[in-house]
């Protein structure tokens, strides 16, 4: 309504400017024709200093835009929509609230035909519409009439039928689809056809409606573009993806905390005092107390590998954005952040380490150790649970195969040094701290922390499906009430059951209740837009804020491959693809922390046409395909976020987020791509050398 407003306000003070305003766009038009059966109609237009031609498919709610009406027509055919062509300026405009596109000094449009038979006769017209800063005409015509005998005619042009219009070009493109079945199944090359068709049509009535226009791209043009060029990347350098030693150093600070708490912390001096007093030669004990640690690892990594052999990469990553199973792991946090708050105790059967223990009695040597070793794991599981629930879901969304491993190889470590250490040098355990409500305390401080992590993995599946029932303002401020009770918590102004009831506030304990304080108070100026990049890995995308008063921000201009591409064609400029995902924590660092940069932005914004395509989109295809995948195993696509997932295996040899790939108009690479690295300087070089190489 308000744009709706705003644009009959411009008209109203337009009727009211004087006559010499009236006129401040000339436009001249010409048929140009060649040897063959296509032809061009084009308008040219001068436009005088401080006004403004918008261009065309701006959306809703803009300006008039520019478009082709045919009045009457016989022996021609149009061939796609009409098409700017120039400098076209882009710009986001506060009156209508929306990006819009526009020509200055001059403008061109161009409105391609075919003629279908010798000689031809057209009338139609341009409809435009012009601005100042100040005022608005109204909408223009530019009439055009031509007729005459067509230099060639295609005999197959001349022998169809007229094409109707893009939505039965949609249905045609179903049937071919369909038609490329082979027992259910698209071999790659009908696959890459079938989906080369599909986007065609999805160039034109399918791109971001408020963006640049796309022209249309034959069936042949789109599979240039879905051609792999895993052999091109291959010849650049690419950087190192260190996700995995993130994901071990993850693993490393869950063991270190699980140590400090209640279950863990009271067995290490009486299993280590249990291997002294075992065996009255020192270092026959140190030696077992190295292999019970050893076993502690093997354990946990054994547990990691199960996880992994069960679920695969590309299953733990489809459950990293299910919705059913973000919700499950959101569920499964609260449970776990209850448990240490103290409303229950998670415990596995007593029976089973009661049987366990019974076992390394009745056995001697290795075996009794593991068998030791694996009733550490299942008595502490009360307090180990939660924390290796969590970093398994955690890792899920990396898709690697390795990841929850890894994880638990890093977790197994740290939980295991402590027990090799203090058996070499037992004086430690003197001065090691003792057992007291300190350990109920950092329980207390970790379930906090799971519960704010609850909240991730339940926006994970609201951005995937979009339900918008936790939008960023919303999480921060769930996330402010959570950290600023943990403050108070630590404070002392509150206790939870298990709590000591004369529980004070100890030194350490007031610098963790200041920070989480400082934190809170920190994500306050979010409500209104402010990025906060200590937290844009966890927190929804800028896009999802209602009330939004920061502006200097990098938005995607198409969230589809062909349209983008066909419109950085048009313009004359490089690509950069972003595959992305709404639960890709990488993927918003990088967006908070490196394209929030001032030269990156500009780069961005007016160097690039940038695409994101989100692996993870659950809205679905017009109509199910069935690929050979990379594998050689059979993949059906039935989202456009399983679309997305297939280009990038398919064309690049990857699957990892964030992935960013500069293109040139063909699809070919300019440089080699680039994974999550927060280096500022290297990102403005890989984007320069991408400009660079795309001007040769």
């Amino acid at each position: 309504m308000k744009k709706a407003m705003s644009l009959a306000l411009l008209l109203l003070v337009a009727m009211f400017c004087n006559a010499q305003m009236s006129d401040p766009v000339k436009f001249k038009s010409h048929l140009k024709t060649g040897s063959t059966a296509d032809a061009e109609i084009v308008f040219e237009g001068k436009i005088e200093p401080g006004w403004h031609v918008y261009s065309t498919n701006l959306g809703e709610g803009g300006p008039t835009e520019a478009s082709f009406s045919v009045d009457s027509k016989d022996g021609v055919e149009l061939v796609g929509r009409l098409m700017p062509r120039g400098n076209e300026i882009s710009k986001y405009d506060k009156m209508f609230e929306m990006k819009l596109r526009f020509f200055e000094k001059t403008a061109q449009f161009v409105q391609k035909i075919k003629f279908t038979k010798p000689t031809y006769t057209i009338k139609g017209h341009l409809e435009y519409g012009a601005c100042s800063d100040e005022v608005c005409t109204p909408p223009a015509r530019v009439d055009i009439s031509f007729h005459g005998k067509s230099p060639a005619v295609d005999a197959k042009a001349a022998a169809a039928d007229a094409k109707t219009n893009t939505v039965d070009a949609k249905a045609a493109n179903g049937k071919d689809a369909a038609a490329a079945l082979t027992d259910g199944v698209l071999d790659p090359n009908a696959a890459q056809d079938a989906l080369a068709q599909d986007a065609a049509v999805d160039s034109v009535v399918s791109a971001d409606s408020a963006v640049a226009a796309a022209p249309q791209l034959d069936n042949a043009e789109v599979q240039k573009l879905w051609t792999p060029v895993i052999k091109e990347l291959a010849k650049y350098d690419k950087p190192v993806n260190n996700s995995l030693l993130y994901i071990f150093l993850a693993g490393l600070v869950g063991g270190f905390l699980a140590l400090f708490t209640p279950c863990v912390w009271p067995i290490i001096p009486m299993t280590v005092s249990f291997f002294l007093k075992r065996n009255k030669d020192r270092k026959k004990a140190i030696r077992e107390a190295v292999t019970y640690g050893v076993s502690i690892v093997v354990i946990y990594v054994a547990l990691g590998l199960i996880v992994s052999l069960l679920f695969g990469a590309s299953a733990l990553n489809a459950l990293s954005t299910n919705a059913i199973f973000n919700i499950l792991f959101c569920l499964l946090l609260v449970v776990f952040a209850a448990s240490f708050f103290g409303a229950f105790e998670i415990t596995l059967p007593s029976s089973w380490s009661n049987k366990i223990d019974q076992k390394s009695d009745e056995t001697s040597g290795v075996l009794s150790i593991f068998l030791m070793a694996f009733t550490l794991s299942l008595v502490s599981f009360s307090c180990t649970g939660p924390i290796i629930g969590f970093l398994l879901v955690a890792v899920a969304s990396e898709g690697s195969i390795v990841a929850p491993t890894i994880g638990m190889l890093g977790f197994a470590v740290a939980l295991a040094i402590p027990f090799a250490l203090f058996a070499m040098f037992p004086t430690l355990l003197k001065s090691a701290p003792k057992s007291g409500g300190w350990m109920n305390v950092l329980k207390v401080v970790l379930g906090f922390i799971e519960l704010a992590f609850a909240l991730k993995f339940l926006s994970v599946a609201d951005l995937a499906y979009g339900w918008h029932i936790l939008d960023r303002e919303t999480f921060l401020a769930l996330w402010i009430a959570i950290f600023s009770l943990l403050g108070l918590y630590l404070l002392g102004m509150f206790n939870f059951p298990h709590d000591d009831q004369n529980r004070r506030t100890n030194v350490p304990q007031f610098f963790l209740a200041l920070g989480s304080l400082a934190f809170a108070f920190y994500m306050i100026p979010g409500l209104w837009g402010a990025p906060l990049k200590a937290v844009s890995a966890f927190a929804p995308p800028m896009n999802t804020q209602d009330f939004n008063l920061y502006k200097n921000e990098v938005h995607p201009r198409f969230h589809d491959f062909e349209a983008g591409m066909a419109a950085a064609r048009l313009e004359g400029k490089p690509v950069m693809i972003d595959f992305t995902g709404y639960g890709c924590v990488n993927c918003r660092k990088m967006e908070a922390a490196v394209w929030t940069d001032a030269t990156v932005a500009d780069l961005l914004n007016n160097k690039y046409v940038l695409i994101s395509l989100y692996v993870d989109d659950k809205t679905p295809l017009t109509e199910p395909l069935t690929v050979t995948d990379t594998d050689g195993s059979q993949r059906t696509l039935r989202t456009v976020g399983d679309k997305w997932s297939y280009l990038q295996r398919h064309k690049f040899g990857s699957n990892t987020q964030p992935m960013y790939i500069l293109l040139d108009n063909e699809g070919k690479p300019l440089t080699g791509s680039r994974s999550y690295d927060e280096d500022i300087n290297e990102y403005v070089d890989f984007l320069k050398v991408g400009i660079d190489n795309y001007k040769k």
